[in-house]
């Protein structure tokens, strides 16, 4: 799958902010006050993706083990958990099951005691959808490769047989996900909304619009009245950053921050001054890294290893809130 084309510009990202209404005295990222924060991390190990571990932080940087293997499904993994509390004060983590087309749940409301609530299987959709490939790479250009064939041509399966990388976005009262997901060949990043407050039922997926195909785990947060989405290209191996005026798109890419090739599973928080962090595995280095920007998401600082997590916990999911 290509990459899709970005403005390159410094000028022009700065603009399109200014469009979009993204400054940082007027988009409400320095409305945050300093407080006590808990940060939350539930990821599996280099050791065990049928396991879900949780570690906590009070400065998001030095982690420590909160409860090892906390929470095992009753069948298949738990790779990429997502985790965040719901209006009911119960935490929710979304995970990657291994099971084809099916994304698992479960709640807690201590965060290390964790009740399965069942596979969800995700509709069947997107038959000859544009940019999925055929898993095979014949239906592209030789050499064009992505994380499973080529990306320019139609799947040639009518249904869905990956749903991976599930992600919570939850905005004004709505639930979401955002899912990676494939019908045979690379990613398409997707939208779900949960259609009741028990999070069993749930919106047909929709294509997210303008970040295209080969893109996986993907994650957004809303600074102001802007979204901005980080996700990992498939082909180049880099994360990548867009913006758009909604949750659905359109979105434009935008510079992202010099994070490294090889990294995927980006979260992303905003801290208690204000400032904007992203954490990202290194998954060929064996390290975990972590990236802040101080001034909204413009610029971003040079990496450094999440202490107590760096070359132990793969892609992992980070929830912040007050103590």
């Amino acid at each position: 799958m290509k990459p899709t084309a970005r403005p390159g510009p410094a000028a022009l990202w700065t603009v399109l902010c200014l469009v979009l209404g993204l400054t940082v005295a007027g988009a409400g990222i320095g409305e945050a006050q300093p407080g006590a924060v808990r940060y939350t991390i539930v990821g599996f190990s280099t050791s065990s993706d049928r396991d879900m571990d949780v570690y906590e932080s009070t400065d998001g940087s030095a982690f420590r083990s909160v409860r090892d293997a906390a929470f095992r499904p009753p069948s298949g993994l738990i790779r990429d958990p997502s985790i965040f509390r719901h209006s009911d004060g119960q935490y929710y983590v979304a995970y990657t099951t291994g099971g084809g087309a099916n994304i698992g749940f479960a709640r807690s409301s201590n965060r290390v005691d964790w009740t399965p609530m069942g596979n969800y299987p995700v509709p069947l959709c997107c038959a000859f959808l544009p940019g999925t490939g055929d898993g095979t790479g014949s239906a592209g250009p030789p050499g064009l490769t992505g994380s499973a064939g080529s990306s320019d041509g139609p799947s040639l399966s009518p249904f869905t047989t990956k749903a991976w990388a599930p992600e919570w976005f939850v905005d004004g009262d709505r639930v979401n996900l955002i899912l990676s997901m494939s019908t045979g060949g690379g990613f398409v990043p997707y939208l779900m909304t949960a259609l009741d407050p028990s999070l069993t039922q749930w919106s047909f997926p929709l294509p997210i619009a303008g970040l295209g195909a080969d893109r996986i785990d993907t994650t957004v947060v809303k600074a102001g009245a802007v979204y901005h989405a980080f996700t990992k290209n498939e082909t180049n191996k880099v994360l990548e950053h867009a913006i758009a005026p909604t949750l659905a798109g359109p979105y434009t890419f935008v510079p992202p921050g010099d994070w490294g090739a090889l990294v995927e599973g980006p979260a992303v928080v905003q801290l208690p001054n204000g400032h904007w962090r992203i954490y990202f595995d290194a998954y060929t280095e064996g390290k975990y890294f972590y990236s802040d920007s101080a001034d909204g998401l413009l610029t971003w600082s040079p990496r450094q290893e999440v202490q107590g997590l760096s070359g132990t916990v793969r892609h992992f999911g980070v929830l912040t809130e007050p103590v």
